[in-house]
């Protein structure tokens, strides 16, 4: 199990990073919206403290896109006046007390479902504008092996407390901001405010995916085994993924 710890969540990490350069940035794109890294997390929450505990943990999962738009948008109106790691500081302190808000919550799919759309709609009307178009950069060995390493320390700590704070923070560590910590701190380092800007807004789209998996998993580990569950969520994934890119693509196309 130990070996799976430290291997899934940073295989999935370097299929993703190192896509652009493997299939092209549309490819990358897409992918990057998927759960690479709550997803392989649930699932080893899963197989240590079975499918109701895991059904738990993905219902806090779900309802922590809000603490991750939270950070989104503390981090993006910080940037653009301040450094990262003022940016950084408060973007981690809006993540942290949102958890706490939620944690208080209700655990109930409504409730997740309400709040990860809340959140959705908060970050497309409150998230600040920019026009830079964020696309990727050239990925370093240190950034790959950076992320591979968070990736595995991430998987480590939520699996090792999963025991002492239960499902419910299992869940919202699960979907603590790891990939939105890195891409931001270094897009702001390399590339500026603007961009980093057009980052976090572009993650907005990506939520849709990943509350789709989340939901699916909560009605169907109950009832199903832990691999055809998690099989039939990442495929609706996918498929979600799929529709949003291309509903997106084409109201571009006719605003351009």
């Amino acid at each position: 199990m130990i070996a799976l710890k430290l291997t899934l969540v940073p295989a999935f990490l370097l299929v993703v990073s190192m896509s652009g350069k493997w299939w092209g940035p549309t490819i990358a794109g897409w992918l990057a919206g998927l759960p690479v890294v709550a997803g392989p997390i649930l699932f080893l929450l899963v197989l240590e403290h079975g499918s109701a505990f895991g059904a738990r943990a993905a219902t806090l999962s779900l309802s922590a896109v809000l603490a991750s738009e939270a950070f989104n948008f503390a981090y993006a109106w910080n940037c653009r006046a301040k450094p990262w790691p003022i940016a950084l500081t408060t973007g981690l302190i809006a993540w942290l007390l949102t958890a706490g808000f939620l944690s208080f919550l209700p655990v109930s799919p409504l409730w997740a479902i309400g709040v990860a759309l809340a959140a959705v709609l908060f970050g497309q009307a409150f998230l600040p504008r920019s026009q830079v178009t964020a696309a990727s950069s050239p990925l370093t060995r240190s950034d790959l092996a950076g992320r591979m390493a968070a990736g595995a320390v991430l998987t480590i700590l939520v699996t090792a407390l999963s025991s002492s704070v239960g499902p419910t923070w299992s869940g919202l560590f699960a979907v603590f901001p790891l990939l939105g910590i890195v891409l931001s701190v270094s897009s702001h380092r390399a590339h500026g405010p603007d961009f980093v800007i057009s980052l976090l807004r572009g993650m907005v789209l990506c939520r849709f995916s990943f509350a789709a998996f989340c939901v699916c998993l909560i009605f169907t580990l109950p009832h199903q085994s832990v691999l055809v569950a998690f099989a039939e969520s990442a495929i609706l994934s996918i498929l979600v993924q799929w529709t949003t890119k291309r509903l997106a693509n084409a109201q571009r196309g006719r605003l351009g």
